[in-house]
This record gives C-alpha cells, structure tokens and sequence, in this order.
C-alpha cells in the first residue's frame, strides 16, 4: 500500500512540474527514484501514463483520467491532514519558504533558523531567489515579497512591515566632495544605482505635499546587486539610495553616513504570501506569527540609526 501511494504521489508531482527531474527535486528524491516508481505504477494498472521525448512531457489520455481523479483525493488527503494539524501545538514536517535573496540572508533567514531550533520536528527548507516564485505550481509553503503586491488569485497576504530608503555615502568622499544639503545638491555628485536589463531605477523622496519626487543622479557605476552597491559605496565611490536593513552596520561602524537625513523615504512594503487554505497548517502559521512579530522589529531598528555627529 505505502509503494502504491508513493507511486501516486510521484506521477501527481510529476504531471504537475512537467519533468521527473523537477518532482524528484520537490520530493527530496532522486530522479531515477521517481522514475521507477511511476514504471512500477504503469506496470500496476497495465497503461502509459505519460508521452515522454527527449524534448517534452505530457500525460496520455489515460494518464490525464488518473491525474484528475489523484487530485481530487489527495486533496481530501491534504485537508483532513491540515485539520487536525491546526490543532497541533508544535509545528512538524517540512517547511518550504521563498525569500529574496538580500532580504532574505539579512532578515528572515535568521528568523527561520530561530524557528527550526525552536521546534525539533520542523524541517526549514530556503529558497534564495529574487524570481516571484509560483507558490503552488513550485510548491512553496510561503514566500515573502518585498514589492508591491499584485492581486493573485489563491493567495493570502499579510504584511510584515515597510522598508526606509536613505541616502549614503563613504566619510572619505563626503570629506572630498562636501555634503549635499538638498536634493538639487545631487547633480553635483557622483552616484552608484541599481540598474537591470538597462533599466536605472530612480531614487524617489516626498516632496512634502503627500506626493513624491523622483531623481535620477549623475552615475557611472551601476549594478543589479544591493550588497555589491553598498560596497561600492563604502570604497568611495558615491552617494547611494539603500534599505537601512541593508547599511545600518556599516553606518554603525563609521563606514557610511547617512546625508540628506530629512528626505528618508519609505521604500516597498514587505508581505508574507501563502496559498489561501481553510485550516492554515501550523508549520506555516507558526513561521507567519514569528515573521509578523520580529521583522517590524528589525526594520525598526535598522531604520533608528544613530545619526551622524556634527
């Protein structure tokens, strides 16, 4: 029976990824694994359940027939599996969460450790990608986004928090080029920006009036990586527009300094996404309720970074 099951969940992952490499990378197996498994299934039922080249994939008719009706009962499976596992105290199994990768190593990463040592029977498994991950077809507990949040059918958000934008640069190239003391000051700077696919996003500021005003400084460096802008910016070689989780240790440690003080912005909100469920699994509840009460917290204290000494 349990070699019958497995069968069954192997060709369901399998139809849904469109590749045996793909499931065998969902099911923490190995692709031969997965393989073998739906041959055993075929041979049970005495059919073809998939057209295989070296190019595609795709389910035959009788293949289509078992995928529909394995659907339907693995997701009475699922839901009274999730009913009785929202009653659970402790969270178990397996947690699969989508995390940006700079926001995610800086900020949620640590709090995702935090939870797996806190409960010895969850498993944390991270994906590290900047790509807005399809929950559901790459089979992702939760996600958390940093960006507007684009209406998606099926999911569920709740919001973790807002991220400050500042201005920064290097005491050495404040100390050559003097300070800006307002907005109009940036076109006699220097900048190194964010820019991807020959798209240089523009630093935006309120303009006091409830709107914003939006600025494209002078720059010769650009780079599509937050972390290597920061670093490029400690070196001296510009003012920079970052998230305050991102500088404030090297604001702290007199390797940055924070100018135009009065033009902080408040950049992206920051979401925790799931699949929308009737009974919430207490793995991803518990991973939620921690995200919800100690990100705000870090953005917090990023954001309440000593300010720079006359």
């Amino acid at each position: 029976m349990m070699d019958r099951l497995s069968g069954v969940l192997a060709f369901v992952q399998a139809a849904e990824a469109g590749s045996f490499a793909l499931a065998a990378e969902r099911m923490g197996l190995s692709r031969s694994a997965v393989g073998k498994s739906i041959a055993r299934l075929e041979e049970r039922l005495g059919t073809r359940l998939f057209l295989r080249t070296t190019r595609s994939q795709s389910l035959t008719e009788d293949g289509q027939v078992l995928y529909e009706r394995c659907t339907r009962a693995l997701a009475e499976l699922e839901a009274a599996e999730t009913a009785l596992d929202s009653g659970r105290r402790a969270p178990t199994g397996r947690l699969r969460v989508s995390v940006p990768v700079l926001f995610g190593r800086h900020c949620a990463a640590p709090l995702l450790w935090e939870l797996a040592r806190q409960h010895p029977g969850l498993e944390v498994e991270i994906s590290f990608s900047d790509r807005v991950a399809d929950l559901i077809e790459d089979g992702f507990d939760l996600a958390i986004r940093v960006a507007p949040l684009a209406d998606q059918a099926g999911l569920t958000a709740r919001r973790l928090g807002v991220q400050e934008m500042v201005v920064c640069a290097a005491p050495a190239y404040l100390a050559k080029h003097g300070r800006p003391k307002s907005l109009d000051d940036l076109e006699g700077h220097e900048a190194v920006v964010y820019g991807r696919n020959g798209v240089i996003k523009q630093w935006h500021f309120p303009d006091g009036q409830g709107g914003e005003k939006r600025v494209s400084p002078p720059s010769r460096l650009r780079m599509d990586d937050l972390e290597t802008l920061a670093d490029a910016a400690v070196q001296g070689a510009g003012l920079a527009w970052l998230p305050c989780w991102l500088v404030a240790e090297r604001v702290r440690d007199g390797q940055l300094d924070i100018v135009l003080e009065r033009e902080r912005r408040h950049g992206n909100e920051i979401f925790a996404v799931w699949a929308q469920n009737k009974h919430l699994p207490s793995k991803v509840r518990a991973a939620i309720d921690l995200l919800a009460a100690r990100i705000p917290e870090r953005l917090s204290s990023a954001a309440n970074i000593p300010k720079r000494r006359p």
